[in-house]
């Protein structure tokens, strides 16, 4: 990561310098109004150091005016039309409120929203307060962003019942489901269902109720409740979901609002410059991303939702294997008598602080699934073990040969030393002692590796290619910078196999990209990989303010940079394309650089000179192989189709609120799923060992023996390494062509 430092350094001391030197005068840094004077360090950041500045001007301001009260008011609940007709004298102004670091937008809106928060509480009591009638045939659509704004209280009333019947009709569901099996001599123990702003979440039942089962006795001493009455526990419950709500609501400070302003301002610039207020940014990072007593995820907020967007491995999460990247949060409860809190729409940071606790304790999370599915989830805290997001390796023994698998979760680096552990060297290591064990093959899984260090791409690159060039990286305003490897060792010039799938992004993308420019390797996975093409930096807003007197101001984390492969063509939007696309889970899910707004375009730049592989394999006639193998693998056809009906069911916009209809819905998605419960019983016949320095550290370490054993278990049934074996298997029974070395010039 030295170039990308040095980068850093000089952008910052430019930024300074540049800051220093311009009309802006010591007062004005010292201007008592904060608000006014973020804006102003913002905004010169990003015009001076962003990767590709906007215009501010009339089409930003729509976009930002447009963006920002989507994020205030997403589902059209708060705001009436006259509100927005009034805010609308604003839309094509908002760029030159910008310039002038004026406010009154901000402060208009955000009292506006203030009061009309206080009276969408008497709206959803009073709604709440009268019975739902589920015989009526109506339905209720989650197409938000169609909804127009209402024009009166009555409608904003409507509105508002519709949506709060749509969220009990689940819990009505749940209770009716619960009863009737408590009098047939089972319990339910899943928590009850509720659903709020068509986000469901859970109601928690007693623990020391779940446990019991009702004998006959039991039976006849407890009445069966009616449908009256069970409708009205429905309610109570959803009542109660909302007042929790609020209360996070009513928290939250002018700041964090403000925040959410600033934030609709930079992120027309890219999905990858975000505002970090000086709490959230602290919490985030030393909750999250450390050594910390907690359950071992990075999460996300998008919208209202708290979404897994990272298990760390190693950590409780990780080791329990439930939770899953894209499963959404709902509600948080503690271990203990306190009741659970739905956590939809509270700050990242307020769901951080509930969720990490001291190492032992239990925290329950109902959780939205990848799938739809409403769950509760049990974790036990603990320290969270940052070792194994390092490489580690396995052996594997097919046709009478062995083959290696390393899997590769990041591209980590000690930015402080280099020297010390990083990931180039962990994986020049682990080859190393792998080719003591008699490997033949390699297979380097890079599937939800999110990137790190560029420095260590570079290095990696080098130990599967003489010397060469690995990626070309430009700054905004300057010459491109081509990356290359200058060591002439080759640490493995045998089959190499890389996977990758829609969540391996950035560096991934980049040693994928150049090996497949070299003809090194075959790429196996998703159709594309993410398409994360850009690099950015965080700068500390206070080092950018002389005298400040206005507290922490903060860090801004910007776009400064650009890959290209060194072919010419951007990682950005288009990934890297496989050479084998098989299907999995996310086939069908929007979750790439190119479903975010305003993501950086693709394009290209003049390619590199560079030689490919020497000891070239018939790297043709094994694609074509493993591409008929693909095509008539049962459960790659079986994920596939597991693929389509969570897109449908993800999908789904229209819900009856007929209670009939309703359950026949429900009914009919559990028989669907039914086909999909043999995805998980697939094995293959591969058995997986650990290396013998590992044996002997797992004699003394019966956690790290727990961690192998279920990876080498996760391994023997998972289709995409079994196929990646097959692909080495056929590359080691072709012969190499000596004679065929290839010159790319630019092209």
């Amino acid at each position: 990561m030295k170039t990308m430092k040095r980068n850093y350094k000089l952008l910052l001391l430019v930024l300074l310098m540049a800051f220093a030197s311009c009309s802006f005068t010591t007062k004005k840094f010292e201007d008592p109004d904060k608000d006014k004077l973020l804006i102003q360090l913002i905004t010169y950041v990003l015009e001076q150091g962003h990767f590709n500045p906007k215009d501010i001007n009339d089409d930003f301001s729509e976009k930002v005016f447009n963006g920002y009260l989507e994020q205030l008011d997403p589902f059209k609940r708060y705001f009436y039309e006259s509100d927005i007709q009034e805010f609308r004298a604003y839309q094509d102004k908002l760029d030159d409120q910008i310039k002038a670091y004026d406010i009154t937008f901000f402060n208009m809106t955000h009292e506006r929203l203030l009061k009309r928060l206080e009276e969408s509480k008497e709206i959803y009591k009073e709604v709440l307060s009268h019975p739902f009638d589920f015989n009526i045939k109506e339905d209720f659509s989650t197409d938000y962003k169609d909804l127009t704004y209402v024009n009166s209280k009555k409608e904003m009333v409507n509105r508002w019942r519709q949506q709060l019947k749509f969220s009990t009709i689940a819990n009505y569901d749940d209770l009716i489901s619960q009863q009737d099996e408590n009098f047939s001599g089972k319990r339910n123990l899943n928590a009850m269902t509720i659903d709020v702003d068509g986000k469901e979440m859970d109601v928690p039942v007693d623990p020391t109720e779940q446990s019991k089962k009702f004998n006959d006795s039991e039976k006849k001493s407890i009445e069966k409740k009616s449908n009256v009455e069970l409708e009205k526990e429905a309610r109570a419950a959803t009542l109660k979901s909302l007042d929790e709500l609020y209360d996070f609501i009513d928290d939250r400070q002018r700041q964090d609002w403000f925040s959410v302003y600033i934030n609709a301002i930079v992120e027309e610039f890219d999905p990858h410059t975000f505002y970090f207020a000086p709490e959230e940014k602290d919490r985030f990072d030393v909750a999250m991303s450390g050594n910390f007593e907690g359950i071992g995820a990075r999460l996300q907020k998008k919208m209202d939702a708290i979404t897994i967007n990272e298990i760390i491995s190693g950590g409780p999460a990780w080791r329990q294997n439930e939770l899953e990247v894209g499963d959404q949060i709902l509600k948080v409860k503690q271990d203990d008598d306190t009741p659970a809190v739905n956590v939809v729409g509270m700050r990242l940071d307020d769901a951080v602080k509930l969720i990490k606790g001291p190492k032992g304790t239990n925290v329950i999370l109902t959780l939205k699934k990848v799938n739809g599915n409403i769950e509760d989830l049990t974790i036990t805290r603990d320290v969270v073990e940052l070792e194994e997001t390092y490489a580690k390796s396995s052996i594997v023994k097919k046709d009478g040969k062995t083959f290696g698998v390393i899997n590769l979760p990041k591209f980590y680096v000690d930015f402080e030393d280099y020297n010390k552990r990083n990931a180039a060297s962990d994986l020049k290591l682990e080859i190393e002692r792998l080719k003591e064990q008699g490997m033949e093959g390699l297979v380097l899984d890079l599937r939800n590796n999110g990137g790190g260090s560029l420095q260590t791409v570079v290095d990696m690159g080098g130990l599967f290619i003489k010397d060469g060039p690995i990626v070309q990286v430009k700054t905004a305003g300057e010459e491109k910078e081509v990356l290359s490897d200058k060591d002439r060792s080759i640490v493995w010039d045998g089959p190499l196999v890389i996977l990758v799938n829609e969540l391996s992004a950035s560096a991934s993308e980049i040693l994928a990209a150049a090996m497949q420019d070299y003809k090194r390797a075959i790429i196996i996975g998703s159709k594309q990989t993410y398409g994360k093409g850009t690099v950015q930096n965080v700068l500390d807003l206070n080092r950018m303010v002389r005298n400040n007197t206005n507290g922490d101001m903060g860090a801004l984390k910007f776009t400064t940079q650009k890959f290209y492969r060194i072919n010419g063509g951007s990682t950005q939007l288009e990934g890297v394309k496989s050479d084998v696309v098989v299907p999995d889970r996310y086939s069908y899910i929007d979750l790439g650089e190119k479903d975010q707004e305003n993501p950086l375009p693709w394009d290209k730049i003049d390619a590199v000179d560079y030689t490919t592989f020497e000891n070239y394999y018939d790297y043709d006639n094994t694609i074509k192989k493993s591409k008929e193998r693909m095509a008539h693998n049962e459960q790659l056809q079986l994920i596939d189709q597991n693929a389509q009906w969570v897109k449908k069911i993800r999908d789904k916009e229209s819900y009856p609120l007929n209670y009939e209809e309703y359950k026949a819905q429900i009914k009919l998605n559990e028989e669907e799923a039914k086909r999909f419960e043999k995805l998980s019983d697939y094995k293959t016949d591969l058995t997986f060992t650990s290396l013998p320095y590992e044996n002997k550290l797992m004699d003394a370490d019966s956690i790290l023996k727990e961690k192998r054993d279920r990876w080498h278990k996760s391994l023997s049934q998972d289709v995409y390494i079994e196929e990646a074996l097959n692909v080495l298997n056929d590359l080691k029974m072709s012969y190499p062509v000596k004679t065929k070395v290839a010159t790319n010039a630019k092209q």
